[in-house]
């Protein structure tokens, strides 16, 4: 029987990408997923699969689904399903992870699901003999550095802004560490948004972030209803020109669908990151035109507005978590993604594109959910 691939965070927006293209490429996938308030890990598996064949508008194989928590030693798996992996898995790619900033202590979120979590899916490797590892990092475990980061770099004494950035360095170091894996395959994604073609997405953070508290400011002052664009003098502490790493979510999980498929190119880190970055003005210029409005001031080099308007509090007030988030990034080396995926090129992120994306999220009015199943077969294990 053809070994399955574990998968974890299956159910995030690039998980449930990552499932669609490795099952689309007739991959065996199993994956661990936990249960809600609500559902079992099995209903929630089949409502978000329902939800690609509606989109998709075909039949989709589904993966076996083992119910279980990377949090937990042994992903809170029984025996009977740790013998199934045992027997049947030889491949693992750890996507489950968690966005948190700013965490409160490492007992908590993210060191939780990043360190924790990543350990206890490489014990379990090691405990059932996958040596073959795809791990999930982000391009920024680089930190603040700036000029050209390599794929080949880690640790170089860099700091960093958030938890986030400081929970997925130590994961990857975990298992870049762990000397019963073959060479771990290493994927490095800048910031994702929504698909490329539909502009469909299932979480709203950074970007989406941002555009949404402007978006309920606006509403709230009936600029939406305005002929002409109001003019609202709006300072904030950019200037204009700092860089951002925008990649779609459907290009990223088809060149990690690529690539995991393909034997020749595991044992490589990859920074998954556009050609050409975004401007911080492109991003604010989205938002004026979303919200029908003009006056956006870029006050580059302050800390903060002195004597901020109500309105200039409130913002501020809104996205302090995201502060970090608008700093001007490095340049990210492609060398191995180039070499890798030359046939799958990063879609162009321009104003038409972001505007797009920008415009199916305040569709889904800034929330999704799968329409929830019931589902009361055993599970295929």
């Amino acid at each position: 029987m053809t070994p399955h691939l574990l998968l974890t965070g299956a159910t995030g927006l690039l998980g449930r990408y990552l499932l669609r293209d490795l099952l689309l490429l007739d991959v065996n996938v199993a994956v661990v997923v936990r249960p809600s308030k609500r559902q079992s890990a099995a209903e929630r598996v089949e409502a978000l699969m329902r939800t690609w064949e509606a989109m998709e508008e075909r039949h989709l194989p589904r993966p076996v689904v083992l119910e279980g928590d990377i949090c937990q030693p042994g992903l809170g798996l029984d025996r009977e399903q740790l013998r199934w992996i045992r027997k049947n898995c030889d491949c693992v790619l750890h996507n489950a992870a968690s966005l948190t900033f700013h965490g409160f202590g490492r007992d908590g979120e993210p060191w939780r699901s990043n360190v924790q979590g990543t350990q206890n899916v490489l014990d379990l490797c090691e405990r059932t003999g996958i040596r073959d590892f795809h791990h999930v990092s982000t391009a920024y475990v680089c930190g603040l550095r700036q000029g050209i980061v390599l794929e080949s770099e880690l640790d170089v004494g860099q700091e960093h802004s958030n938890d986030y950035e400081r929970s997925k360095l130590e994961a990857e170091k975990l298992v870049q560490s762990a000397d019963f894996l073959s060479t771990p395959t290493v994927f490095r994604p800048a910031i994702i948004i929504g698909d490329s073609q539909t502009g469909f997405t299932t979480t709203f953070h950074g970007f989406y972030a941002l555009l949404r508290v402007v978006y309920t400011m606006a509403r709230s002052e009936g600029l939406h209803d305005k002929a002409e664009p109001t003019y609202v003098p709006v300072r904030i502490t950019l200037d204009g020109h700092e860089r951002k790493n925008l990649v779609p979510v459907d290009w990223v999980s088809a060149v990690m669908a690529h690539i995991v498929t393909s034997r020749e190119h595991h044992g490589k880190t990859y920074h998954l990151t556009p050609q050409q970055p975004v401007t911080s003005r492109m991003l604010c210029e989205v938002v004026e035109r979303i919200n029908n409005f003009r006056g956006t001031q870029f006050f580059g080099g302050l800390e903060e507005i002195p004597d901020p308007t109500e309105s200039e509090k409130l913002f501020y007030e809104h996205i302090r978590i995201y502060n970090a988030y608008w700093r001007d990034d490095p340049i990210f080396d492609r060398t191995n993604t180039l070499q890798a995926a030359p046939h799958l090129p990063c879609p162009k992120i321009d104003i038409e594109l972001l505007m797009y994306m920008a415009e199916v999220a305040v569709d889904m009015g800034f929330r999704f959910k799968d329409r929830p199943v019931r589902r009361t077969a055993p599970l295929p294990v």
